[in-house]
Protein backbone atom coordinates (compact mmCIF):
# COMPACT_ATOMS: atom_id res chain seq x y z
CA UNK A 1 0.00 0.00 0.00
CA UNK A 2 2.37 2.04 0.69
CA UNK A 3 4.16 1.33 -2.77
CA UNK A 4 0.75 2.60 -3.81
CA UNK A 5 0.76 5.83 -2.22
CA UNK A 6 4.21 6.88 -2.90
CA UNK A 7 3.49 5.83 -6.58
CA UNK A 8 0.53 8.08 -7.01
CA UNK A 9 2.29 11.40 -5.66
CA UNK A 10 4.97 10.76 -8.11
CA UNK A 11 2.60 10.81 -10.95
CA UNK A 12 0.87 13.47 -9.42
CA UNK A 13 3.90 15.96 -9.09
CA UNK A 14 4.87 14.78 -12.49
CA UNK A 15 1.73 15.15 -14.18
CA UNK A 16 1.92 18.90 -12.01
CA UNK A 17 5.48 19.73 -13.48
CA UNK A 18 4.10 18.42 -16.83
CA UNK A 19 1.67 21.11 -16.78
CA UNK A 20 3.88 23.96 -15.49
CA UNK A 21 6.66 23.08 -18.19
CA UNK A 22 3.78 23.40 -20.93
CA UNK A 23 2.51 26.48 -19.71
CA UNK A 24 5.92 27.91 -19.28
CA UNK A 25 6.78 29.24 -22.98
CA UNK A 26 10.67 28.95 -23.87
CA UNK A 27 11.80 31.98 -24.74
CA UNK A 28 14.64 33.41 -27.15
CA UNK A 29 16.88 36.13 -27.45
CA UNK A 30 17.48 37.97 -30.77
CA UNK A 31 20.29 40.83 -31.15
CA UNK A 32 20.00 43.45 -33.98
CA UNK A 33 21.65 46.58 -34.21
CA UNK A 34 20.79 49.25 -36.77
CA UNK A 35 22.17 52.93 -35.64
CA UNK A 36 20.31 54.79 -32.82
CA UNK A 37 18.74 52.02 -30.29
CA UNK A 38 16.07 54.44 -30.21
CA UNK A 39 14.73 53.90 -33.43
CA UNK A 40 15.45 49.89 -33.39
CA UNK A 41 13.83 49.49 -30.12
CA UNK A 42 10.41 50.71 -30.59
CA UNK A 43 9.45 48.88 -33.63
CA UNK A 44 10.20 45.46 -31.47
CA UNK A 45 8.03 46.78 -28.61
CA UNK A 46 4.32 45.57 -28.02
CA UNK A 47 4.46 42.53 -31.38
CA UNK A 48 2.59 39.67 -29.66
CA UNK A 49 5.10 37.25 -28.64
CA UNK A 50 7.88 39.75 -28.06
CA UNK A 51 8.19 39.71 -24.19
CA UNK A 52 11.21 42.36 -23.75
CA UNK A 53 13.26 44.77 -25.91
CA UNK A 54 16.52 46.42 -23.89
CA UNK A 55 19.02 48.42 -25.54
CA UNK A 56 22.38 48.18 -25.21
CA UNK A 57 25.49 47.60 -26.35
CA UNK A 58 27.94 44.90 -27.64
CA UNK A 59 30.58 43.67 -29.84
CA UNK A 60 32.89 45.46 -28.28
CA UNK A 61 36.16 44.89 -25.97
CA UNK A 62 34.89 47.35 -23.00
CA UNK A 63 33.35 45.73 -20.00
CA UNK A 64 30.52 47.59 -18.42
CA UNK A 65 30.89 50.85 -21.13
CA UNK A 66 28.78 53.82 -20.97
CA UNK A 67 26.97 55.97 -23.45
CA UNK A 68 29.56 58.19 -23.59
CA UNK A 69 32.16 55.51 -23.95
CA UNK A 70 30.40 54.27 -26.68
CA UNK A 71 29.51 57.56 -28.65
CA UNK A 72 32.79 58.31 -28.77
CA UNK A 73 33.77 55.02 -30.97
CA UNK A 74 36.59 54.21 -28.92
CA UNK A 75 35.07 50.76 -27.64
CA UNK A 76 34.40 49.04 -30.63
CA UNK A 77 30.80 48.48 -29.51
CA UNK A 78 28.01 49.17 -31.45
CA UNK A 79 24.27 50.46 -30.31
CA UNK A 80 22.07 47.47 -30.41
CA UNK A 81 18.86 46.08 -29.02
CA UNK A 82 18.20 42.48 -27.32
CA UNK A 83 14.77 40.92 -27.97
CA UNK A 84 13.28 38.25 -25.26
CA UNK A 85 10.40 36.87 -27.77
CA UNK A 86 8.21 33.36 -27.80
CA UNK A 87 9.16 31.53 -30.91
CA UNK A 88 5.79 30.01 -30.73
CA UNK A 89 4.31 33.26 -31.28
CA UNK A 90 6.53 35.24 -33.40
CA UNK A 91 9.44 33.54 -34.95
CA UNK A 92 13.31 34.74 -35.27
CA UNK A 93 12.73 34.87 -39.67
CA UNK A 94 9.39 37.62 -38.94
CA UNK A 95 12.10 39.78 -36.65
CA UNK A 96 14.58 39.62 -39.15
CA UNK A 97 11.27 40.75 -41.61
CA UNK A 98 10.68 43.31 -39.30
CA UNK A 99 14.37 44.32 -38.46
CA UNK A 100 15.77 44.63 -42.18
CA UNK A 101 13.07 47.45 -42.54
CA UNK A 102 14.58 50.06 -40.00
CA UNK A 103 17.82 51.19 -41.61
CA UNK A 104 19.62 51.57 -44.07
CA UNK A 105 21.88 47.83 -44.71
CA UNK A 106 24.23 49.31 -47.86
CA UNK A 107 25.63 51.94 -44.74
CA UNK A 108 29.21 51.05 -43.63
CA UNK A 109 29.95 53.90 -41.73
CA UNK A 110 26.91 54.73 -39.55
CA UNK A 111 23.36 55.14 -39.70
CA UNK A 112 21.76 58.14 -41.42
CA UNK A 113 22.81 61.27 -39.00
CA UNK A 114 24.93 59.35 -36.82
CA UNK A 115 28.63 58.10 -38.44
CA UNK A 116 31.10 55.65 -36.99
CA UNK A 117 31.09 51.98 -36.69
CA UNK A 118 29.41 52.50 -32.70
CA UNK A 119 26.39 53.54 -35.10
CA UNK A 120 26.39 50.90 -38.31
CA UNK A 121 24.20 47.91 -38.25
CA UNK A 122 24.74 43.70 -37.01
CA UNK A 123 23.18 40.66 -36.81
CA UNK A 124 24.50 38.97 -34.06
CA UNK A 125 23.19 35.13 -34.13
CA UNK A 126 23.13 32.86 -30.87
CA UNK A 127 22.89 29.62 -32.36
CA UNK A 128 23.21 28.05 -35.58
CA UNK A 129 19.49 27.97 -36.50
CA UNK A 130 19.43 31.96 -36.15
CA UNK A 131 22.73 31.94 -38.43
CA UNK A 132 21.03 30.23 -41.17
CA UNK A 133 18.22 32.16 -41.27
CA UNK A 134 19.86 35.78 -41.02
CA UNK A 135 22.53 34.42 -43.76
CA UNK A 136 19.19 33.44 -45.98
CA UNK A 137 17.69 36.24 -45.17
CA UNK A 138 20.19 38.72 -46.09
CA UNK A 139 20.85 36.47 -49.47
CA UNK A 140 16.61 37.50 -49.98
CA UNK A 141 17.17 40.91 -49.70
CA UNK A 142 20.28 41.42 -52.00
CA UNK A 143 18.25 39.14 -54.48
CA UNK A 144 15.28 40.91 -54.15
CA UNK A 145 16.65 44.46 -55.92
CA UNK A 146 15.01 46.77 -53.80
CA UNK A 147 18.67 48.35 -52.88
CA UNK A 148 21.00 48.78 -55.87
CA UNK A 149 24.34 48.65 -53.88
CA UNK A 150 25.69 45.90 -51.70
CA UNK A 151 23.99 44.58 -48.32
CA UNK A 152 26.56 44.84 -46.24
CA UNK A 153 25.35 44.78 -42.39
CA UNK A 154 27.53 41.38 -40.78
CA UNK A 155 26.30 38.17 -39.29
CA UNK A 156 28.19 37.58 -36.22
CA UNK A 157 28.34 35.48 -33.62
CA UNK A 158 26.38 36.82 -30.02
CA UNK A 159 28.45 38.36 -27.56
CA UNK A 160 28.29 39.59 -24.39
CA UNK A 161 25.27 42.17 -24.27
CA UNK A 162 25.36 44.96 -22.25
CA UNK A 163 21.97 47.32 -21.37
CA UNK A 164 22.45 50.25 -21.52
CA UNK A 165 21.28 53.36 -19.09
CA UNK A 166 17.89 53.57 -17.74
CA UNK A 167 17.12 56.66 -19.25
CA UNK A 168 17.65 55.55 -22.81
CA UNK A 169 15.11 52.32 -22.08
CA UNK A 170 11.57 52.94 -23.71
CA UNK A 171 13.04 56.23 -24.59
CA UNK A 172 9.94 56.87 -27.01
CA UNK A 173 7.42 56.39 -24.59
CA UNK A 174 9.74 59.15 -21.83
CA UNK A 175 10.17 61.46 -24.51
CA UNK A 176 7.85 60.89 -27.27
CA UNK A 177 8.13 64.92 -28.36
CA UNK A 178 11.98 64.41 -28.67
CA UNK A 179 12.33 61.21 -30.26
CA UNK A 180 10.04 62.33 -32.93
CA UNK A 181 11.84 65.27 -33.82
CA UNK A 182 14.97 63.30 -33.71
CA UNK A 183 13.80 60.47 -36.23
CA UNK A 184 12.49 63.07 -38.81
CA UNK A 185 15.10 64.65 -38.29
CA UNK A 186 17.53 62.24 -38.64
CA UNK A 187 16.49 61.03 -41.68
CA UNK A 188 15.49 57.76 -41.48
CA UNK A 189 11.25 58.12 -41.48
CA UNK A 190 11.92 59.30 -45.31
CA UNK A 191 14.21 56.48 -45.92
CA UNK A 192 12.16 53.83 -45.14
CA UNK A 193 9.10 55.36 -46.55
CA UNK A 194 11.00 55.86 -49.95
CA UNK A 195 12.44 52.37 -49.88
CA UNK A 196 9.54 49.99 -48.15
CA UNK A 197 6.85 51.58 -50.36
CA UNK A 198 3.95 49.66 -51.20
CA UNK A 199 5.79 48.25 -54.35
CA UNK A 200 8.28 46.51 -52.24
CA UNK A 201 5.79 44.94 -49.86
CA UNK A 202 5.34 41.63 -51.87
CA UNK A 203 8.68 41.18 -51.83
CA UNK A 204 9.45 41.54 -48.62
CA UNK A 205 6.14 39.59 -47.28
CA UNK A 206 4.82 36.69 -49.81
CA UNK A 207 7.99 34.49 -50.30
CA UNK A 208 8.47 31.09 -49.15
CA UNK A 209 11.18 29.55 -47.11
CA UNK A 210 12.76 26.54 -47.98
CA UNK A 211 11.42 23.47 -46.38
CA UNK A 212 14.24 22.84 -44.43
CA UNK A 213 14.18 26.18 -42.77
CA UNK A 214 10.36 26.16 -42.28
CA UNK A 215 10.90 22.84 -40.19
CA UNK A 216 13.37 24.34 -38.01
CA UNK A 217 10.86 27.96 -37.79
CA UNK A 218 7.54 26.15 -37.27
CA UNK A 219 5.92 23.96 -34.57
CA UNK A 220 5.54 20.32 -35.18
CA UNK A 221 1.50 21.02 -35.51
CA UNK A 222 2.33 24.25 -37.89
CA UNK A 223 4.08 22.09 -40.47
CA UNK A 224 1.71 19.70 -40.34
CA UNK A 225 -1.15 21.58 -40.94
CA UNK A 226 0.40 23.58 -43.81
CA UNK A 227 3.12 21.30 -45.82
CA UNK A 228 1.45 17.72 -44.90
CA UNK A 229 -2.28 19.32 -44.95
CA UNK A 230 -3.43 17.96 -41.23
CA UNK A 231 -6.35 19.69 -39.38
CA UNK A 232 -5.92 20.78 -35.60
CA UNK A 233 -8.63 19.91 -32.83
CA UNK A 234 -11.34 22.33 -32.40
CA UNK A 235 -11.49 24.22 -29.92
CA UNK A 236 -7.91 24.02 -28.77
CA UNK A 237 -6.32 25.94 -31.06
CA UNK A 238 -4.89 29.74 -30.48
CA UNK A 239 -7.38 31.82 -32.60
CA UNK A 240 -11.15 29.77 -32.68
CA UNK A 241 -12.51 32.60 -29.97
CA UNK A 242 -10.17 35.21 -30.94
CA UNK A 243 -12.06 38.21 -30.51
CA UNK A 244 -9.33 41.08 -30.98
CA UNK A 245 -9.34 43.16 -34.22
CA UNK A 246 -6.74 42.52 -36.25
CA UNK A 247 -5.76 40.24 -39.71
CA UNK A 248 -4.92 37.30 -40.15
CA UNK A 249 -1.82 36.46 -42.24
CA UNK A 250 -0.18 33.38 -43.44
CA UNK A 251 2.69 31.60 -40.65
CA UNK A 252 4.70 30.42 -43.71
CA UNK A 253 4.91 33.62 -46.22
CA UNK A 254 3.18 36.75 -44.48
CA UNK A 255 0.50 37.19 -46.90
CA UNK A 256 -2.73 38.52 -46.02
CA UNK A 257 -5.81 35.68 -46.06
CA UNK A 258 -8.29 36.80 -43.49
CA UNK A 259 -9.88 40.18 -41.19
CA UNK A 260 -11.34 40.19 -38.26
CA UNK A 261 -14.28 42.43 -39.55
CA UNK A 262 -15.28 39.57 -41.83
CA UNK A 263 -14.89 36.42 -38.69
CA UNK A 264 -18.19 35.10 -37.22
CA UNK A 265 -18.98 32.48 -34.60
CA UNK A 266 -19.60 29.14 -36.38
CA UNK A 267 -19.72 26.51 -33.05
CA UNK A 268 -17.29 24.73 -35.27
CA UNK A 269 -14.42 25.54 -33.11
CA UNK A 270 -12.43 26.62 -35.97
CA UNK A 271 -11.64 30.02 -36.87
CA UNK A 272 -14.42 30.97 -39.06
CA UNK A 273 -14.74 33.68 -42.10
CA UNK A 274 -17.29 34.67 -44.19
CA UNK A 275 -15.13 36.00 -47.27
CA UNK A 276 -11.15 36.37 -47.39
CA UNK A 277 -9.12 39.54 -46.90
CA UNK A 278 -7.42 39.46 -50.44
CA UNK A 279 -9.41 37.31 -51.89
CA UNK A 280 -6.08 36.71 -54.61
CA UNK A 281 -4.24 34.86 -52.02
CA UNK A 282 -6.40 32.42 -51.12
CA UNK A 283 -6.28 29.33 -53.93
CA UNK A 284 -9.35 26.85 -54.24
CA UNK A 285 -8.60 23.31 -55.00
CA UNK A 286 -10.50 20.10 -55.26
CA UNK A 287 -10.27 17.85 -52.57
CA UNK A 288 -11.45 14.38 -52.34
CA UNK A 289 -9.00 12.96 -49.65
CA UNK A 290 -12.06 12.01 -47.11
CA UNK A 291 -14.51 9.87 -50.22
CA UNK A 292 -16.25 13.20 -50.51
CA UNK A 293 -15.61 15.96 -52.88
CA UNK A 294 -14.63 18.70 -50.94
CA UNK A 295 -12.62 22.65 -51.82
CA UNK A 296 -9.32 22.62 -49.86
CA UNK A 297 -8.21 26.62 -49.81
CA UNK A 298 -4.33 27.23 -49.77
CA UNK A 299 -2.53 30.80 -49.61
CA UNK A 300 -1.62 31.36 -53.02
CA UNK A 301 2.59 32.34 -52.32
CA UNK A 302 3.26 30.04 -49.00
CA UNK A 303 1.30 27.65 -50.87
CA UNK A 304 0.28 26.67 -47.37
CA UNK A 305 -2.96 24.51 -46.88
CA UNK A 306 -5.05 26.55 -44.95
CA UNK A 307 -8.60 24.75 -44.20
CA UNK A 308 -11.92 24.20 -46.36
CA UNK A 309 -14.76 26.48 -47.21
CA UNK A 310 -18.07 25.85 -47.15
CA UNK A 311 -22.01 26.75 -47.99
CA UNK A 312 -23.26 27.10 -44.47
CA UNK A 313 -22.20 30.45 -43.40
CA UNK A 314 -24.15 33.81 -42.85
CA UNK A 315 -25.33 36.89 -45.10
CA UNK A 316 -24.04 38.33 -46.96
CA UNK A 317 -21.58 35.58 -48.50
CA UNK A 318 -23.63 32.39 -47.28
CA UNK A 319 -20.11 30.79 -47.15
CA UNK A 320 -18.14 29.68 -43.87
CA UNK A 321 -14.22 29.87 -44.74
CA UNK A 322 -12.75 27.20 -42.17
CA UNK A 323 -9.22 27.88 -41.69
CA UNK A 324 -6.71 26.28 -39.01
CA UNK A 325 -5.18 28.46 -36.65
CA UNK A 326 -1.46 26.65 -36.91
CA UNK A 327 -1.71 28.18 -40.66
CA UNK A 328 -2.32 31.53 -39.40
CA UNK A 329 -0.01 34.25 -37.52
CA UNK A 330 -3.05 37.35 -36.01
CA UNK A 331 -1.16 40.96 -36.39
CA UNK A 332 -3.55 43.35 -33.93
CA UNK A 333 -4.56 46.33 -35.39
CA UNK A 334 -2.46 48.37 -33.29
CA UNK A 335 0.48 46.99 -35.24
CA UNK A 336 -0.51 47.13 -38.64
CA UNK A 337 1.62 50.07 -39.52
CA UNK A 338 4.88 48.69 -37.45
CA UNK A 339 4.64 45.69 -39.52
CA UNK A 340 4.33 46.81 -42.57
CA UNK A 341 0.32 45.91 -43.11
CA UNK A 342 -0.79 49.95 -42.70
CA UNK A 343 -2.95 49.81 -46.05
CA UNK A 344 -5.25 47.56 -43.93
CA UNK A 345 -6.12 50.37 -41.20
CA UNK A 346 -8.83 51.59 -42.90
CA UNK A 347 -10.91 48.51 -42.18
CA UNK A 348 -10.68 49.14 -38.42
CA UNK A 349 -11.65 53.28 -39.18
Amino acid sequence: MKYIFSLLIFVAVFALSQVHSHETPMLEKATFAGGCFWCIEHPFEDLNGVHSVISGYTGGREKNPTYKQVSAGRTGHLEAVQITYDPQKISYHELLQIYWRQFDPTDAGGSFVDRGKQYSSAIFYHNQEQHELAEQSKKDLANSGIFDKAIVTPIRLAEIFYPAEEYHQDYYKKNPAHYKRYRSGSGRDQFIKKVWGDQHSSVRKYTKPSDEVLRQRLTALQYQVTREEGTERPFRNEYWDNKKEGIYVDIVSGEPLFSSTDKFKSGTGWPSFTKPLESNNVVEKVDRKLFVSRTELRSKHGDSHLGHIFNDGPAPTGLRYCINSASLRFIRKENLEKEGYDEYLKLFE
